[in-house]
């Protein structure tokens, strides 16, 4: 018999059965993967990620990524840059993110069923037994499904593009350059390794044609020979449902919505969605999980919303560039709400 039954093995579903276990909880995790599972994603980790992420036991140091100690805009023929006031950002790559999770949830005491698809939700005996469901099954969740929980309350959706490349960063900060209706991230995830990933609402839209006809500079610095993963794609955007618990059921991760890549915040969000949830199923109130779960997205999605503002046309990019470039200390301010 168990506690907690999480149907999803990536990184919310781990932090939700960490977050359990710390609550007296007995957990089990399945999926039908094995680990390490990969996603698409920027890869960068903030200051306050990696402080969530030590309280759940996970350490992710220098030795597993690389530091960087701000974050970088380019557009509109200018720059503006700021530094974290506290700590420092990581890029990491997502396979060992999972990884060192995978790690702190076995130390934990938390139980595994890897290559066990939930396709099937009523036939499975140790899911019907448990007393808490909780659905991390992404963006396209069946558990959100099977629940009832599919009513959005408002979706705006992206897409997003990335690729690895075997480059020395040139940059010891996450860099984000502004284009025409997209925008590319870079983020250093090794001495000689860099994460790009593009973002953008055509689904048409790859990496190496927008470095083609946006970011030539750019594309000079990462050739194609240069590649060190093929590319791979995700939808993003800003997702909001009416509901992420019913029943004895829950949703965590982006199977309970999500804020656009553009904000940086999904694993972070992740992290703090876990313990509210943890804590709410042990004072056996899911109730309160539907509140505060609407509490916590509400910073990063209006912070990714502001953002977006500046994907609305070259005239509103240039002034928003030109007035954070001529006064910085508006960036250092913006970013110092970012990373709480």
């Amino acid at each position: 018999m168990f506690d907690v039954f999480v149907i999803g093995g990536g990184p919310a579903g781990l932090a939700a059965a960490i977050a359990a276990r710390r609550e007296g909880m007995r957990v089990v995790v399945a999926d039908g993967d094995r680990p390490p599972i990969d996603k698409p994603c920027g890869e960068g980790l903030m200051p306050d990620s990696r402080q969530l992420a030590r309280q759940l036991g996970v350490e992710v140091s220098q030795s597993t990524g690389y530091e960087f100690r701000g974050i970088r805009f380019h557009g509109a023929g200018r720059t503006v840059e700021a530094d974290f006031r506290e700590g420092r950002g990581i890029g990491v790559r997502r396979t060992t993110l999972h990884r060192a999770l995978v790690q702190a949830a076995e130390r934990a005491g938390v139980e595994f069923r890897w290559s066990t698809p939930m396709s099937g939700f009523g036939n499975n005996s140790e899911m019907k037994n448990a007393r808490w469901i909780v659905g991390a099954d992404g963006s396209s969740s069946l558990v959100r499904r099977w629940a009832g929980l599919d009513a959005v309350r408002s979706a705006a959706r992206r897409y997003a593009f990335r690729q690895h490349f075997a480059v020395t960063p040139w940059t010891d900060h996450m860099e984000i350059y502004w284009g025409e209706g997209c925008q590319i991230y870079v983020t250093p995830v090794g001495a000689r390794e860099v994460c790009v990933a593009l973002v953008s609402k055509n689904s048409e839209l790859r990496l190496d044609g927008a470095l083609r006809s946006q970011f030539p500079f750019l594309r000079e610095r990462l050739p194609a020979s240069a590649a060190a993963s093929r590319e791979r794609g995700a939808v993003t955007g800003n997702v909001s449902l009416r509901a992420v618990a019913r029943g004895n059921v829950a949703l965590i991760g982006d199977a309970s919505g999500s804020v656009d890549a553009i904000a940086g915040e999904g694993i972070c969000l992740s992290f703090r969605q876990a313990v509210a949830l943890a804590r709410c199923m042990a004072n056996n109130d899911l109730q309160g999980y539907n509140r505060q779960h609407a509490r916590l997205a509400l910073r990063p999605r209006l912070i990714a919303e502001a953002m977006l503002q500046l994907d609305r046309g070259q005239l509103i990019q240039s002034c928003a560039m030109g007035v954070l470039s001529a006064q910085p200390w508006i960036f250092r301010k913006l970013l110092e709400v970012h990373v709480l």
